[in-house]
């Protein structure tokens, strides 16, 4: 049976916000979808519609051959109906409910106790099922939540920013395990977030969205490398994002000049003309003096024009003709010895650069 999810929908908000969505989730190449965009672009209202707590004002919501909104025939399944399963940012776990209690607290009487405990060994949580929620760890709370979520075996599970209400380095440590367990309960995912590196580590495609509107959507790993415009770029973080020109095209590679500098890209269905060049400050190598040997067709000189730490990296904006910013770590900038106003080559690839059209 299909279980492919299907919608194109239109909210409006009593405020007058319109969000438009418009998602496609197959049943094999993309089971974990992510809405991805920054706050108040629409992303928590498409996936309360999706669940029926809120109603569309137009439009149709399908997952396989089952109907849950249809404007033009007037149907909206409630949320019990549907057979989804929700996961809240606080993961909403009863206080005064054992771990068994609150996993099988949706399910009927016959086979719950095999349930639960089917769910706890796979989730990790075997000897936890007598505690309660305060009892347990950031990550054993998590784990707690969505065994509850997924518990009824539900059609479609939905997360609202499931790893925000963790500190840093619990999030990190948490992400890789967050996908694996998706992957292994094969039910079909979306996910809310507003964090670049958790929307890559946990989905197969993503949904980009900014002011209530769809921008860009597709694998995850095409539209994170190959935003669609300007705007996208910025909000799946590329850094560097600067007008350019190119010059000519020829054998697959584009010359390309960005203020007073001649760059090498790849040539992705682009043409001669007017384009925005996008770097990711991690495709960014910096050396000192001339490097030995690179395959790096673009050796940029360039001067540190500001450092910023971030935690174990630091970002370092350039001059090399045009801005550019490079991401490394702090035991690459102390080896060498950067300093703002030092001079440095860096190094970009030429699959390293996207041209959007502009």
């Amino acid at each position: 049976m299909s279980h492919a999810l299907i919608a194109d929908f239109e909210h409006r908000h009593d405020s007058g916000t319109i969000v438009r969505a418009r998602l496609q989730q197959d049943d094999h190449s993309a089971r974990i979808t992510v809405l991805f965009g920054p706050s108040g672009s629409g992303k928590t209202t498409i996936l309360r519609c999706l669940a029926g707590l809120d109603r569309p004002h137009s439009g149709i919501i399908r997952l396989g051959s089952n109907v849950w909104f249809d404007s033009a025939h007037h149907i909206h399944l409630r949320p019990q109906q549907r057979g989804v399963g929700y996961l809240f940012q606080e993961y909403a776990l009863f206080p005064h409910l054992r771990v068994d209690q609150n996993i099988g607290y949706g399910l009927s009487r016959p086979g719950r106790h095999g349930r639960v405990g089917e769910l706890m060994e796979l989730l990790g949580l075997r000897g936890l099922k007598d505690r309660y929620p305060h009892e347990l760890s950031a990550g054993q709370r998590q784990r707690v939540a969505l065994a509850r979520a997924v518990a009824p075996k539900p059609k479609l599970l939905l997360l609202d920013e499931p790893l925000s209400a963790l500190d840093a380095p619990t999030r990190q440590s948490l992400r890789g395990e967050l996908r694996r367990l998706l992957t292994q309960l094969a039910t079909p995912a979306v996910v809310v977030t507003h964090d670049p590196i958790e929307a890559v580590a946990l989905a197969d495609r993503a949904v980009v969205l900014t002011d209530g509107h769809v921008l860009q959507e597709g694998p995850i790993s095409e539209v994170f490398s190959r935003p669609a415009s300007p705007e996208v770029a910025r909000i799946v973080g590329i850094e560097t994002i600067e007008p350019a020109t190119v010059e000519r095209v020829q054998n697959g590679l584009a010359t390309v000049r960005a203020g007073n500098v001649e760059l090498v890209a790849v040539a992705r269905d682009v043409r001669p003309g007017p384009v925005y060049l996008c770097i990711r400050g991690e495709e960014v190598i910096l050396e000192r003096g001339q490097p030995a040997q690179s395959s790096a067709r673009n050796q940029l000189v360039a001067k540190v024009s500001w450092m910023s730490p971030e935690g174990a990296l630091i970002r370092v904006g350039l001059d090399c003709g045009f801005r550019l910013t490079a991401l490394i770590t702090r035991p690459a900038s102390e080896q060498l010895l950067l300093r703002e106003g030092e001079t440095v080559t860096a190094l970009v690839k030429a699959p390293s650069i996207h041209l959007v059209s502009r």
